[in-house]
């Protein structure tokens, strides 16, 4: 498999993942007496799983141009659903109001989950690569949950704290921002042997593509 398919396969796994947990965002979880979560959370934290391995793989200019792209894709599909909500719904279709309900934004929390992406992917990628010098190349479990784990703390407390401070009793939000960022810790200690996996299995993949 050449190179470029793999980078190509991975990165649209990433953008997929980023995608639809911005469309499912709105749905809120019921977890019984800890509170409540995003249903974003169910996938979301496996873009850090692809930028992860893209960084193995090809490097950080690689992951990084991934990571803007994901960005650039985000913008699209807000402008896209925003249009198709507004265009004029047939005068006999009644699902106007439930379409909005569900896909329509609020650019509170748009620009909550722009500014949590942008800054909590790149530190990943940043500190992915420095733990990775440091380190001789070794320990990649290690560099995998330190950027994941430090970079989704960064991103619980901006997409919480801009979303819902003001809007939610401040308690609430810190409620949630543990909630969810214990929730994210979880995946992220799970995701570690699928790191491996994919890395393991694609880099024997590229090293016979290229002799």
């Amino acid at each position: 498999m050449k190179q470029e398919t793999i980078l190509l396969v991975l990165s649209m796994a990433f953008v997929t993942c980023l995608l639809v947990s911005n469309v499912v965002a709105g749905k809120i979880i019921g977890v019984g007496l800890l509170g409540t979560i995003s249903a974003g959370i169910v996938c979301y934290p496996l873009t850090f799983l692809f930028t992860d391995t893209i960084s193995e793989l090809f490097g950080k200019r690689k992951a990084t141009s991934i990571v803007w792209a994901g960005f650039g894709c985000n913008i699209l599909l807000v402008i896209l659903i925003l249009l198709a909500g507004y265009l004029p719904p047939a005068v006999f279709w009644e699902g106007q109001e439930a379409f909005m309900g569900t896909l329509g934004f609020v650019w509170r929390i748009v620009l909550a989950s722009m500014v949590a992406y942008i800054v909590s992917q790149n530190l990943d990628v940043l500190g992915f690569h420095y733990i990775k010098e440091k380190t001789g190349g070794k320990y990649l479990w290690l560099r995998n949950n330190i950027s994941t784990m430090f970079s989704q703390s960064i991103d619980t407390v901006l997409f919480i704290g801009i979303a819902f401070i003001g809007v939610m009793p401040i308690t609430v939000v810190i409620n949630m921002m543990i909630l969810q960022y214990i929730v994210k810790l979880i995946i992220a200690a799970c995701d570690t042997p699928f790191v491996y996996l994919l890395v393991l299995s694609l880099k024997n993949r590229i090293s016979d593509a290229t002799n």
